[in-house]
């Protein structure tokens, strides 16, 4: 029997949400991403019942940022948050259909800005079609909730406190984009590599083969174990857009990991700084 995870509250599966999507306090997020901006006209096909649309990368981001994918600044935050109908003290769930991976960023979003009950659907919207999930074409009626952020600036560093980390040898880097990347091999930017002495965890290794579930705990604690990641020192975590190093940041979480924190400035902010300063390594 596999060992179980850490931080099981973090995941939900279809069973639970069949039994809990309708319920007074429960607030489904549909995630489905898609960078032509399909996804809202998925969700309109055919969604859980009661679920809202959110688009991670309007809804929760700062759009005025001249980095790319920051998150929202806390007033512009909790004006999405109202519009989507999550209100202080709910439980919301998060799911796509893209290997969780925009499900883990819009967790982390919320859990920056306080919300403590974030749920992810283990194996997203083909779970729920699979366990024969009730879909729904109707609109959703989203009643007025107050919002207030209140933020763990821990989950989130910006390069100066990366820096900082490097020297001080305090924390550890993990790169979640592909070893090609990683290696240098490809990618965008005015330089290729990785973060100097950064660990590297795919974030593709972070699924369950044929399927879109998460790999089980002990098959987790292997992918993460064998790059090098230790629970005990804190864990920062970057790619190219916020998103896998996102689920790499959830599944660390999951995992028991305690202190974890995303940089979503990334690689295209590391790499267009001066190299003395931020170093790279190929």
């Amino acid at each position: 029997m596999s060992t179980p995870h850490v931080r099981p509250e973090l995941l939900t599966d279809a069973v639970w949400l069949a039994e809990n999507h309708d319920r007074p306090g429960v607030r489904v997020l549909d995630a489905r991403w898609r960078v032509d901006g399909s996804g809202r006209r998925q969700h309109a096909e055919g969604h859980v019942p009661g679920s809202v649309y959110v688009d991670w990368a309007a809804d929760l981001v700062d759009t005025d940022d001249p980095l790319p994918y920051q998150l929202a600044k806390p007033a512009s935050f909790a004006a999405a948050m109202v519009r989507l109908g999550v209100g202080d003290g709910m439980t919301v769930v998060v799911l796509d259909d893209t290997y969780s991976l925009y499900a883990a960023r819009v967790w982390w979003s919320l859990q920056f800005y306080g919300v403590q009950s974030v749920r992810v659907l283990d194996g997203g919207w083909p779970a729920w079609l699979e366990a024969g999930g009730p879909v729904s074409t109707a609109a959703t009626d989203v009643q007025p909730v107050a919002f207030s952020p209140d933020g763990a600036p821990g989950l989130r560093v910006e390069a100066e406190q990366v820096r900082e980390a490097l020297g001080s040898g305090g924390a550890q880097i993990i790169d979640a984009r592909t070893p090609a990347e990683y290696l240098g091999q490809g990618g965008p930017g005015p330089r290729r590599g990785h973060i100097s002495r950064a660990l590297n965890v795919p974030a593709a290794l972070l699924v369950q083969d044929g399927s879109q579930a998460l790999p089980a705990a002990d098959d987790l604690a292997r992918i993460v174990t064998r790059a090098g990641v230790v629970a005990e020192r804190q864990a920062i975590t970057y790619d190219a857009v916020g998103v896998g190093a996102a689920k790499l940041a959830f599944c660390l979480t999951l995992l028991g990991h305690q202190d974890v924190a995303l940089y979503d400035g990334g690689w295209p902010d590391w790499a267009a700084r001066d190299e003395t300063d931020y170093p790279i390594e190929s």
